[in-house]
């Protein structure tokens, strides 16, 4: 069983690189055409999730259901599947590059708090509820959220809509399940009361 989920966990992490590989030879070479900089920074944002994937420790509890194992999936294949458009964006490049940093702030924030807790399937790495997770419980998926708006508004393909659409349905149904595994450790518990809002103080 140990040695199947060694090989799943070796097979999960090269899917990510290669896509992520792909991803960021698209967004460099449109870069190198048209000097945007807005999928650049989804590049950055995607390359932490690749680089703490990597380096992550072993988790206490780790959620492998199948509803699990879907969301994570679904949340994870839609950004490496975006391409740069070459219709006209619906903002100035200068408002998505500002939005874009402001969820890279956010992203990288998150990230830096967690440090190895971070993770993909819904697990307990520790329980962090230090910097931006004294405010809402999950920033860094407030950062993804952020920077996909951006990139879409910059890159305005439909199949781009579609596919981040999808992800980010599944991320927020993905922060709910973290949320029930994590639930089981009494230390989240005491958490969950302090901090109300899973990304957005007042609304949700």
């Amino acid at each position: 069983m140990r040695a199947k989920r060694d090989v799943t966990e070796l097979a999960s992490k090269a899917v990510i690189i290669t896509l992520f590989t792909m991803m960021a030879i698209r967004m460099g070479a449109d870069f190198l055409v048209t000097g945007r900089v807005t999928g650049l920074l989804l590049v950055v944002s995607e390359a932490l999730v690749v680089i703490l994937t990597v380096l992550r420790r072993s988790a206490a509890v780790v959620d492998r259901s199948g509803r699990a194992r879907l969301l994570t999936t679904l949340s994870m294949i839609g950004p490496p599947l975006v391409r740069p458009a070459t219709l006209q964006a619906l903002a100035p490049e200068t408002l998505t590059v500002l939005l874009s940093a402001a969820g890279l702030i956010f992203v990288v924030a998150g990230k830096l708090s967690l440090g190895r807790s971070f993770g993909l399937m819904p697990a307990n790495r520790g329980i962090v509820s230090t910097g931006l997770y004294g405010f809402v419980r999950h920033p860094i998926y407030v950062g993804y959220l952020i920077t996909h708006v951006a990139f879409v508004t910059a890159n305005p393909l439909a199949t781009n809509l579609g596919v981040l659409l999808i992800a980010d349905a599944a991320l927020l149904m993905r922060a709910v399940c973290e949320e029930q595994t994590l639930a089981r450790d009494p230390t989240y518990r005491e958490y969950l009361q302090k901090v109300r809002w899973r990304m957005v103080p007042g609304l949700f």
